[in-house]
């Protein structure tokens, strides 16, 4: 006897359907959302202990008067009162950080893309010009410093080498100028480590603007030569263009980190002379190291995260309203 098609859609399951059902549900949940949690929750207890717990300590150290030892006092606002008001060495650092972005934000970027745009074409020995522009980056800091160092010393370095074989032939004025300390003087100092930091930099912005050019089609090159470009329009309308988000992102890393530049200024000068190449992370660390004043170092360093902060955030408005970077 044929069963009517509605009593055979109300038909009960069977229980063991159920049973097969609700397994491949759960299944299905464990794997899609339990697992790949559990493969990351390693990352994420480091992460925890390493970024979260001391990001919430200095934050809490920041509004207290602590030495680095023992217990530390609460004083709410003050450190950033005086920091703000108050410190005018703080306000010097800041200014160095300042004229060390408006550096680094122009000179190993127009030397990358000039470099970068004049080795693309290159093939016959392309690597080699590359491995040799990139060496400095490779190099450690220590090194690269030490280099520089002797190489600007007065005495034994590469001006005072120039002054002692000219001196029959150059002027007072020009051999005083070679054998100028420019690492002791107020007013070359920290352009002078700007100048190492940036030899030993613009060769990693050049391969990365040198890979990202490699990326851009050879059809929008030759629509421009077609309509009568030359190599300047190119790279202003074509490759400029093409590397945008390249370009736009390395800015936004390299605008953070001259926040955070420390080991060249240590190295080379350790802030002096008369703190004229003073950074916000070379003063931080003698307010910790020298003068044990751990609170007021906590603000700072506060202070330097803020400002990475708004940097981040001015990129970020930027994407939203449409900008491709």
């Amino acid at each position: 006897m044929a069963l009517n098609p509605e009593m055979a859609s109300a038909a009960p399951v069977p229980p063991r359907t159920y049973v097969r059902s609700a397994a491949a549900t759960r299944a299905r949940f464990l794997r899609q959302k339990v697992v790949p949690w559990l493969f990351i929750a390693p990352i994420l207890l480091v992460h925890f202990i390493v970024v979260i717990v001391p990001s919430v300590q200095s934050f809490y150290y920041s509004m207290t008067d602590w030495s680095g030892i023992g217990a530390a006092e609460w004083v709410g606002f003050e450190n950033f009162q005086q920091m703000i008001f108050d410190d005018s060495s703080y306000r010097s650092a800041l200014f160095n950080n300042v004229k060390w972005l408006l550096v680094f934000l122009t000179v190993p970027f127009a030397m990358a893309l000039v470099a970068a745009q004049l080795l693309a074409p290159v093939r016959k020995g392309a690597m080699w010009f590359r491995t040799l522009l990139f060496i400095p980056y490779v190099l450690p800091s220590v090194i690269n410093a030490n280099i520089w160092r002797n190489l600007m010393s007065p005495r034994l370095g590469l001006g005072a080498q120039v002054a002692q074989w000219g001196e029959n032939t150059l002027g007072t004025d020009q051999l005083a100028v070679f054998g100028t300390a420019f690492l002791g003087k107020t007013e070359t100092a920290l352009m002078s480590i700007a100048f190492v930091d940036n030899w030993h930099f613009w060769g990693f912005l050049m391969v990365l603007f040198l890979t990202a050019m490699q990326g851009i089609s050879q059809d929008l090159y030759d629509a421009a030569k077609i309509d009568g470009a030359n190599r300047l329009n190119e790279f202003i309308h074509v490759t400029i263009p093409g590397i945008l988000p390249t370009l736009a992102f390395m800015m936004m890393l390299v605008a953070i980190w001259s926040f955070l530049v420390f080991d060249y200024v240590w190295i080379l000068t350790q802030g002096g002379p008369a703190n004229s190449s003073e950074v916000l992370g070379s003063y931080l660390y003698k307010q910790v190291f020298n003068r044990f004043e751990a609170g007021y170092a906590s603000a700072i360093g506060l202070s330097m995260s803020m400002f990475a902060g708004i940097i981040i955030g001015i990129f970020a408005l930027l994407r939203r309203r449409g900008w491709e970077i």
